[in-house]
């Protein structure tokens, strides 16, 4: 819950301040209202209407996002084609580092972590995989994994491509790059530096993301506590009434990361989160590459010493040698998992 109330708090917060704001509606009255609206879909239509509004968001998304990206080529003074020459050719296209294997950019270990990565944010989170779940056959989960896999190359390839467009746009213009990168496209959308027409896709595209990322942790936490911790899953009051109180701790979690408005707070939660998906990966390995039973009890102190483990290699090796680990940590955290738990195997 605490990551996805992160991420929801980013994003209000850059509605609040680039739209909201300018209009006078208070943060206090954004969240709640938001987070109302979720619960209401959420509760009355469940995971058939989280399918079908996540769809509706994306389209919105990357409606928004095409319409910035010709916009911005076209304050540029440039065509497609020149944009794709220019885009490939500026400093900060580059993608695979194969020369520098300290860099966090190299190829290999970026590509054998995000393996990784890739397992346990689609395989192992409720939050993602409950869509999955929702297919019919085995055929068809495939379908859709394989679908949403390879529908990331061409977003991620879009949403890097704006990115070098406004450092493009903003150097033209003689303009100063803000000082968080997250800031560069609020900067020119939210300002009606683009036009008000981007403007209003702007705002949309930054609702459906939050909306996309909070109805998601809405309704895999409810069913979470309802079947694992309760397991009650065909109790349909239960179901509400947890329903309801997820959706007002989540509430509360967001207006408590306003009132504290500190990033160096939201940074460590997002450290936090990202320690939580090696014990996942260690578990889920340990379960099905072997069929030996462990000593239960031990299990929750192998999955709190292995993240603690990482963060002891981690910030040693920075400070004897420099380096700092990237996604390469989730390995070495899962590895240490799945050591763990061969030691307290019966």
């Amino acid at each position: 819950m605490t990551g996805a109330a992160v991420r929801f708090f980013v994003v209000c917060f850059i509605l609040q301040h680039f739209v909201l704001d300018n209009i006078g509606v208070p943060f206090w009255l954004t969240v709640p209202s938001m987070v109302v609206l979720i619960w209401l879909y959420t509760r009355k239509g469940g995971i058939k209407t989280l399918v079908w509004t996540d769809t509706f968001q994306t389209l919105c998304m990357f409606a928004a996002l095409l319409l910035i990206i010709y916009k911005v080529t076209g304050q540029l003074g440039m065509t497609p084609t020149e944009a794709i020459a220019a885009i490939s050719q500026d400093e900060h296209s580059r993608i695979f580092v194969f020369d520098d294997w300290v860099s966090r950019q190299n190829f290999w270990k970026q590509f054998l972590s995000g393996i990784f990565v890739v397992i346990v944010m689609t395989g192992l989170d409720q939050d993602m995989m409950q869509k999955n779940l929702t297919c019919k056959t085995l055929r068809e989960a495939q379908k859709d994994m394989c679908s949403y896999g390879f529908a990331f190359v061409p977003a991620n390839l879009l949403f890097l491509s704006l990115g070098v467009l406004l450092m493009m746009l903003a150097k033209s213009q003689g303009m100063a790059l803000p000082e968080k990168p997250d800031d560069l496209l609020p900067m020119f959308a939210a300002s009606g530096a683009l036009g008000s027409m981007v403007t209003v896709f702007f705002t949309i595209g930054v609702v459906a993301a939050s909306f996309s990322s909070a109805d998601s942790a809405l309704t895999a936490l409810t069913t979470s506590v309802c079947v694992d911790i309760f397991g009650r899953d065909e109790d349909e009051d239960l179901r509400k009434k947890v329903h309801l109180a997820v959706a007002l701790v989540f509430m509360l979690f967001i207006i408590g990361f306003g009132a504290l408005n500190s990033t160096s707070v939201i940074d460590a939660i997002y450290i936090l989160c990202s320690y939580t998906y090696g014990p996942l990966l260690g578990l889920f390995a340990f379960g099905l590459m072997t069929h030996r039973n462990v000593n239960d009890r031990w299990v929750p102190w192998i999955c709190i010493a292995s993240p603690l483990i990482c963060f002891a290699v981690d910030t040693l090796t920075m400070q004897l040698t420099g380096y700092k680990f990237g996604y390469e940590l989730l390995m070495l955290n899962g590895a240490l998992t799945f050591a763990g738990l061969a030691l307290i195997r019966k």
